[in-house]
């Protein structure tokens, strides 16, 4: 965050307890002044400037600047827009329909966008038990170890919590059933309340879904994969097979969407309903196979039955399952799992690359 807070300069009351309010939403604090006048030693430095209607007629003293906001409650007079023309105000925003806006203002403010954009990656099963959830952990936590950091989101209310597969059901923190979230969020200010898996390469923090089987809202899933792009962390959302409103959400803005399918021919069948559904969503998906070839099958066979791209294959791991329902989820910088997510993360930043150019 800058070293200097915006400043506000409101004579109206109701619209700046409404400002203070967006503000605090985002997680902005402010500097405030009475008028024009007392703003004037704050008035060059501050990163943004929000102004009522009643301080919209800048005097030609204060010397001319960007990132200037008008807020107004309801619709402007058009002597509003007069007066915003010539003082060189950057936007007019009108309250409550704007409020989106100005918070996303605040929260430039707070957390200035990433030079690189964040990636959103999505992983779902070919078939129940396929290993989804532990895949979409793994390559969560091999992102993390990158300097833009991770966040692992759980998208499936019915696939027992992320939590308790990384041993952090009684860590405090919030779960999407404690989260309201519309417009802007501060991914700074969200990863650092939520439960954080600890690791070599640092902390990942996880938004788990509730104990009673509550997912996240359309919305607030939405304001938190925008936060991870603006940030620029890698999102991985761990989907399920049916796909509801906040998981097709999910898929329709991934990167990547990572389809797990054990190597046999039932998993095949299974996946291709899955890609179905997928499929009226989005193209950008991929294929990772895992365990061991049996009857002539091979990873290569298994993506070629299904279409889109084998992205990795990896062998089972040793002694996965015995340490996952310990409760001790694995945490190998090698090993498959970590080296099938370490592929599906080049090919995911390959792609994105290209597609910017």
């Amino acid at each position: 965050m800058t070293g200097e807070r915006p400043l506000v300069v409101a004579a109206d009351e109701t619209v700046l307890d409404e400002i203070l309010r967006v503000a605090a939403v985002a997680g902005c604090e402010l500097d405030r002044a009475p008028d024009l006048t007392a703003a004037r030693g704050h008035w060059a430095r501050a990163p943004l400037v929000v102004l009522d209607e009643a301080a919209a007629r800048l005097p030609p003293t204060l010397p001319r600047r960007g990132g200037i906001l008008l807020v107004c409650k309801g619709s402007p007079e058009p002597r509003t827009w007069e007066h915003a023309f010539r003082g060189g105000v950057e936007r007019v925003i009108s309250l409550p329909d704007d409020e989106t806006e100005l918070a996303g203002a605040f929260a430039d403010v707070v957390e200035t966008p990433a030079e690189q954009a964040g990636l959103v990656l999505g992983v779902v099963g070919g078939r129940g038990g396929a290993g989804a959830s532990v895949f979409a952990a793994t390559l969560a936590l091999v992102a993390d170890r990158d300097p833009g950091g991770a966040l692992l989101v759980d998208c499936d209310p019915l696939g027992g919590g992320l939590d308790l597969l990384l041993g952090l059901e009684k860590t405090a923190g919030p779960r999407w059933p404690d989260l309201q979230l519309t417009g802007r969020v501060t991914m700074s200010s969200l990863a650092a309340a939520l439960p954080q898996r600890r690791h070599r390469g640092g902390s990942l923090p996880v938004l788990a879904c509730g104990r009673e089987g509550e997912g996240p809202a359309v919305e607030s899933l939405s304001a938190v994969l925008s936060a991870g792009r603006r940030s620029g962390r890698t999102v991985v959302c761990d989907l399920p097979r049916t796909l509801g409103g906040a998981a097709a959400e999910a898929v329709a803005v991934a990167d990547l969407v990572v389809l797990i399918v054990p190597v046999e021919l039932r998993a095949c069948m299974a996946a291709k309903q899955v890609l179905r559904g997928l499929a009226t969503l989005t193209a950008r998906t991929g294929v990772v196979s895992c365990g061991r070839p049996k009857n002539g099958a091979s990873a290569i066979r298994t993506a070629g039955l299904l279409g889109p791209p084998l992205l990795a294959s990896m062998l089972p791991e040793r002694g996965l399952a015995a340490d996952v329902e310990r409760g001790e989820f694995p945490a190998k910088p090698a090993g498959p799992l970590a080296s099938a997510a370490a592929q599906v993360l080049a090919v995911a930043r390959r792609e994105a690359r290209a597609a910017s150019r």
